[in-house]
């Protein structure tokens, strides 16, 4: 049985956030403790009784590509699309002027972590589509708004992405897709799309790509790149469906998970070229893209919580049944929980979602005070870009091993498919590559966000996390003084290791050479402080009688293993980032 983790997401909402972020998201959205049970009580139901029970079926069958270009989902899968959009899940993000709910980032990424905990393979297309909404809503013509986002947001239509091609996958400047002006403004689309998720499939009646390709006569590289709108099939004047664009699916990818998920290859434009729509101005596609991407990386993050979190809860329930060997000081018949070893592994894992959904609940509010300007904005919006290669990275690295760590607790059970430990494990694979691998997200940080503008926006995170944890120290409260100093003692190794990159000492390739282990140790000291706030948090509630005192003493002591077990990492990151560039400088590819 599925947990949606509707306590945690709620006590996240209700009590990690600050004081002021809470005021302010309250004053715009309304955000109250009622229309926060409210939502995420109906979409727990939706995840638990409709999406979860699809998991490992759709799994076992996947998605079947068919002679006539069509693509048939697993069973079950329109049916799950048709209940989210009959209860207005997909457009839960858009604007209420298209037919959206218009909520609160904090809710709607909430309910995307109980989707993806559900099923991610099946949550896929949801997260694709909230993107494109995001685009359109920015960049989308009065006319393309009209035509598209009502039906992006009723669920009726759903949307893609579509970058990557057979030479050119992180290198976008490599992209031959080409558009050839045509009338009435409308282009001429040819080139292949890998990759492409969602890309065809039977639970939409359409399907809306935006797709990168280059003008003839662009400038070469990524200043030559436009975006297009090109439907799947074409509209009438009227609105209504008309004839289908010069767009099929031509395979579907053979994967080591999300296998339920269509990962389609597109030929566009066979015959005389799909038609497509410039969205924003010809030779701007990547900066207009790079807002429906920056969308998708925080969801991959959010995927990344939901499914360490999804294999947490499965070995919690298989260790809470198994009985093998006598733990120590304890009987025989104990289940293996009770061993040491396996307690440490599940308090790990506890542990770190602990953090994780605290980075996620924090980076969405950030996300929510920059982008409707309340506020600093200022400081919101630097905050908010800086969150989320750290978001994406560590929640995404973390998933594999913590996923990893659940096959361990299930023991040889785990390597045997029916137990659902490996799929979890094999569909969390996926999540440090997709959307920007580890290594983009960590030179963006260390070039982009470090290098380019001299720590500024490191530092002011560090001095945040500093000042949480001095005063975390003086609290009588032994598990939040102690996570205090543990905290404010990675935070004085993590500055020691920021020096060290701003000094100038390191080469291009050095800094390139440590990159992510810098980005993982931001995120591992990040997430100390997560479980810090959340900590505090729950001490604060102690007299509470809303939440039940287990619940609230677990958290505290949950930071306690956070500190203890995940933040001495961070001095590891330290001393590789510090002295590792040069040893990997040393090695040439005639040495391998």
């Amino acid at each position: 049985m599925y947990d949606p983790s509707e306590n945690d997401l709620s006590f996240a909402i209700k009590h990690g956030l600050d004081a002021e972020m809470r005021a302010l998201l309250e004053t715009r959205f309304d955000l109250g403790d009622d229309l926060v049970d409210a939502v995420l009580s109906e979409a727990g139901r939706v995840a638990r009784d409709v999406i979860a029970p699809l998991n490992q079926s759709g799994d076992i069958t996947g998605s079947v590509w068919n002679s006539d270009f069509t693509v048939t989902t697993p069973a079950g899968f329109k049916e799950a699309h048709r209940a989210m959009a009959e209860g207005g899940w997909c457009g839960i993000e858009a604007g209420e002027e298209h037919g959206g709910q218009g909520m609160s980032k904090v809710i709607s990424t909430s309910v995307a972590e109980m989707w993806h905990g559900a099923n991610m393979a099946f949550a896929l297309c949801s997260l694709l589509s909230q993107g494109q909404i995001h685009a359109l809503e920015v960049f989308g013509t009065p006319a393309q708004k009209a035509t598209y986002l009502p039906k992006l947001a009723s669920g009726a239509w759903t949307g893609t992405m579509n970058l990557t091609e057979p030479q050119a996958g992180t290198d976008l400047g490599a992209l031959k897709t080409s558009a050839k002006p045509d009338k009435d403004g409308e282009y001429r689309i040819k080139g292949q799309k890998i990759f492409i998720t969602y890309g065809e499939h039977d639970m939409a009646e359409n399907i809306v790509h935006l797709v990168l390709a280059r003008v003839e006569g662009a400038p070469e590289g990524i200043k030559g790149i436009s975006l297009f709108i090109v439907p799947k099939i074409l509209t009438n004047e009227d609105g209504s469906l008309g004839a289908r664009n010069d767009v099929k699916c031509v395979s579907l990818e053979h994967k080591l998970g999300i296998n339920a998920s269509p990962t389609a290859v597109l030929q566009f434009g066979e015959d005389e070229g799909a038609i497509g729509y410039l969205v924003g101005e010809e030779n701007q596609g990547l900066s207009i893209m790079f807002k429906m991407m920056n969308h998708a990386r925080f969801g991959v993050g959010v995927q990344g919580l939901a499914m360490a979190n999804r294999a947490f809860m499965a070995a919690k329930a298989y260790a809470g049944e198994r009985v093998q060997g006598i733990p120590l000081d304890g009987k025989a018949g104990d289940t293996i929980d009770r061993h040491p070893d396996v307690m440490r592994l599940l308090a790990g894992m506890r542990s770190e979602i602990e953090a994780m959904r605290g980075m996620m609940i924090y980076t969405a509010g950030a996300i929510d005070l920059a982008d409707n300007q309340l506020g600093d904005t200022a400081y919101w919006q630097s905050r908010a870009e800086l969150m989320i290669p750290i978001l994406k990275a560590w929640l995404t690295e973390r998933s594999v091993a913590l996923a990893s760590d659940g096959v361990q607790v299930h023991g040889g059970m785990g390597f045997i498919e029916e137990t659902g430990a490996a799929q979890h494990y094999r569909d969390a694979r996926i999540l440090p590559i997709y959307e920007g691998t580890t290594a983009i997200q960590a030179n963006d940080m260390m070039y982009r966000k470090t290098l380019r503008d001299q720590g500024v926006g490191v530092r002011a995170l560090l001095a945040d996390i500093s000042a949480s944890a001095t005063t975390a120290m003086a609290s009588d409260n032994s598990d939040i003084s102690a996570t205090g100093r543990a905290l404010a003692a990675a935070c004085e190794t993590a500055e020691d290791a920021l020096g060290t990159v701003l000094a100038g000492g390191l080469s291009m390739r050095h800094a390139g050479a440590v990159s992510v282990p810098y980005l993982m140790m931001l995120g591992t000291l990040t997430g100390g402080w997560m479980a810090l706030r959340s900590a505090s948090a729950a001490a604060a509630q102690a007299e509470s009688a809303h939440w039940d005192a287990t619940f609230l003493s677990a958290k505290q002591k949950l930071a306690r293993v956070f500190a203890d077990h995940s933040l001495p990492e961070v001095a590891r990151y330290s001393q590789i980032i510090q002295s590792g560039g040069a040893a990997v400088e040393n090695i040439t590819p005639e040495m391998l």
